[in-house]
């Protein structure tokens, strides 16, 4: 069981299912609304736990009404909370629209996530005992940094998922191991990615690709599903990965594409994110045996 130390953020997720998205100025109907605990950073640790990993969860909530849930839904995930501090104000909430077509746009505040600038000693601690680091970009990008870099002086594999995109300093690419980005933040970051010695990138409904060091490449297809909603299929996809990472590359994207996609079946970003026995039985039906 590989251990897996995340730092990143958690939000509510505001969800209103619509017919269509509206255009500017444009106000529809929608179809319904749900309250649903997500954020990168607690979905990733979610599906890495749900994948068989061992997992604690390094991130902030504010002193709101949302906090409690926020937390609730990792530990009831198995997740590790122990590191999980309230800081004053609100938590993190993203606000997202899903059409009927399973697409979405998402505008996310960070609250409490933008709060997290500085990792204490029980942080570190945690993050040196474990075999993959995971981070992503809802928390400050100096916090990240600092993560990384004690993550690779102990040894511990630091896997990035840049995203939301943006420019990122060298100094934090210089510590990367494991990328993980869809098709447009690897056109953006196509430089820096060049210097990581493993690029996972996702191709939505056609899979994801790899490549290693010294030219090393594959591609795992996409896996058939009937999409509701591909809120957090990405964070499903990650996590997968990151528990997996340690059995390979070829094994790792089989898990991650299979629950990638099997995470647009259902609505929401945590609810979504399969267990392991579900990916299991979708590999088993491929003729992938888990172990590709």
């Amino acid at each position: 069981m590989a251990r897996i130390a995340v730092v990143g953020s958690t939000n509510m997720d505001l969800v209103t299912t619509v017919v269509r998205r509206p255009e500017a100025g444009e106000t529809v109907a929608g179809d319904g609304f749900a309250l649903v605990p997500g954020g990168k950073g607690s979905n990733q640790a979610i599906a890495a736990r749900r994948a068989g990993a061992e997992v604690e969860f390094v991130g902030a909530v504010g002193g709101d009404m949302f906090a409690e849930a926020l937390r609730t839904v990792l530990r009831e995930s198995g997740v590790g909370v122990s590191r999980l501090r309230e800081v004053e104000g609100a938590s993190g909430i993203a606000t997202i629209v899903v059409d009927g077509a399973g697409e979405n746009t998402i505008i996310v505040v960070a609250g409490a996530n933008g709060r997290m600038t500085e990792l204490t000693a029980a942080d570190l601690d945690t993050i040196a005992a474990a075999d993959v680091l995971m981070c992503q970009l809802e928390i400050p990008v100096s916090t990240v940094l600092a993560a990384a870099r004690h993550a690779r002086a102990n040894n511990t594999v630091v896997l990035l998922n840049p995203s939301p995109v943006q420019d990122l300093p060298a100094e934090i690419w210089a510590e990367v191991d494991v990328a993980v980005v869809n098709e447009g933040e690897s056109a953006r970051l196509a430089s820096a990615l060049a210097a990581v010695p493993h690029v996972i990138t996702t191709l939505g409904a056609a899979g994801a690709s790899y490549r290693g060091p010294d030219g090393l490449a594959m591609t795992h297809p996409g896996v058939r599903v009937a999409v509701v909603d591909t809120t957090g299929a990405g964070d499903a996809f990650t996590g997968a990965l990151a528990a997996h990472w340690h059995e390979g590359p070829a094994t790792a994207l089989a898990w991650a594409c299979t629950a990638g996609a099997l995470a647009t079946t259902k609505l929401g970003a945590s609810a979504s994110i399969p267990e392991s026995a579900e990916v299991e039985r979708v590999l088993a039906g491929s003729g992938r045996d888990s172990r590709v």
